[in-house]
């Protein structure tokens, strides 16, 4: 029985040595993908995948995992980080900032089908904008500290630091959960399909359009597109969309055309966050909200089904009134004491 035991406990160990190496992989991956859009000293991206990775990566197989997310972090900035002390003070807020934004969100009773209201309010507030000041407030005192920046540029590297692990988080990890549970869909009228194709169609127009204009009131042609995501797709659909446009914007601003030209990064970063901070507002929250209201829905149509059962299975005689008795002489029922 101990070799049996034994021999169980080493297949758990290496599945989930598997596991954190797994995610390690995954977030270095990301990583040079981020490190493609970066705008400050090589290393600090408007765009920061592995966040949202990180995120998603806790909610799903938990705390255990947060060994792959430092490694990864580690990987990632070893060969661009200033001094060896630097790398380790960056990873160590690059682990801390994912670990405390899942904490914050169990805390919060969180479910991963953000299939409530409270669910994307709180995956916005709690997960990225609240948990991504820890990796942004570290990672750019330790650039100043070390003297890889200038003191000056605290504020300008932290705006841009805080954008991409907050917009990791908004666009990434809403994704990526969306992805775990997703199925190619079977039974799907034709007319459906055309619905799903216009509405890609048109939110791809309408983001090249709105990042193409020099005028950042464009930008808020894409909005109608994520209502119909969020009322017609739910999570999935307006998650998708979300992600695309997110990024589409972030390229812009990375490349300083279009609504993000001729303007300062620091003002740059503040728009762009404030639009994609709409954007994840808008379709998860209305994504949450239509979810909740179906399955609302459906749980009354439920309930109506069971009762519809319930009163035909019921026996088929006449209702007599409460004091009528069987007794043909006291048909008042006052011999058991009922009203004279």
């Amino acid at each position: 029985m101990t070799g049996v035991v034994t021999n169980q406990e080493l297949r758990r160990r290496g599945a989930e040595t598997l596991l954190v190496l797994a995610v390690a992989a995954v977030y270095y991956g990301a990583a040079r993908l981020g490190l493609l859009e970066q705008l400050v000293r090589g290393q600090v991206t408007p765009l920061w995948p592995p966040t949202g990775i990180a995120v998603a990566g806790l909610l799903v197989f938990g705390l255990r995992i947060w060994p792959g997310v430092a490694l990864g972090a580690f990987l990632a900035n070893v060969a661009i980080g200033p001094t060896p002390l630097t790398v380790l003070a960056i990873m160590v807020g690059n682990t801390l900032a994912p670990v405390c934004s899942y904490l914050l969100l169990r805390r919060a009773g969180f479910h991963n089908d953000l299939d409530r209201l409270r669910d994307a309010l709180a995956l916005v507030f709690l997960g990225a904008l609240g948990g991504m000041l820890i990796s942004a407030t570290l990672g750019s005192s330790v650039l100043v500290l070390s003297g890889a920046l200038p003191a000056g540029d605290f504020w300008r590297t932290w705006s841009v630091w805080w954008t991409g692990d907050a917009m990791g988080v908004l666009v990434v990890a809403p994704f990526l959960l969306v992805l775990r549970k997703a199925r190619w869909p079977r039974g799907v009228a034709l007319r459906r399909w055309a619905e799903a194709v216009a509405l890609l169609v048109g939110t791809l127009a309408a983001t090249l359009l709105a990042t193409a204009g020099n005028s950042a009131s464009l930008l808020f042609l894409v909005f109608p597109f994520l209502i119909w995501a969020a009322f017609r797709f739910e999570l999935a659909g307006a998650a998708s969309c979300a992600l695309g446009v997110s990024t589409s914007a972030i390229l812009a601003a990375g490349a300083g055309t279009g609504p993000f030209a001729h303007k300062d990064l620091f003002t740059n970063m503040v728009t762009l966050q404030a639009f994609n901070g709409a954007t994840a507002l808008t379709a998860l929250l209305l994504a949450a909200v239509i979810t909740e209201r179906n399955r609302t829905h459906g749980e009354i149509k439920r309930l109506c089904a069971r009762l519809t059962d319930m009163v035909a299975a019921m026996p088929d005689h006449p209702v007599t009134d409460q004091w009528q008795t069987d007794d043909p002489e006291d048909p008042g029922g006052r011999a058991g004491g009922g009203q004279p």
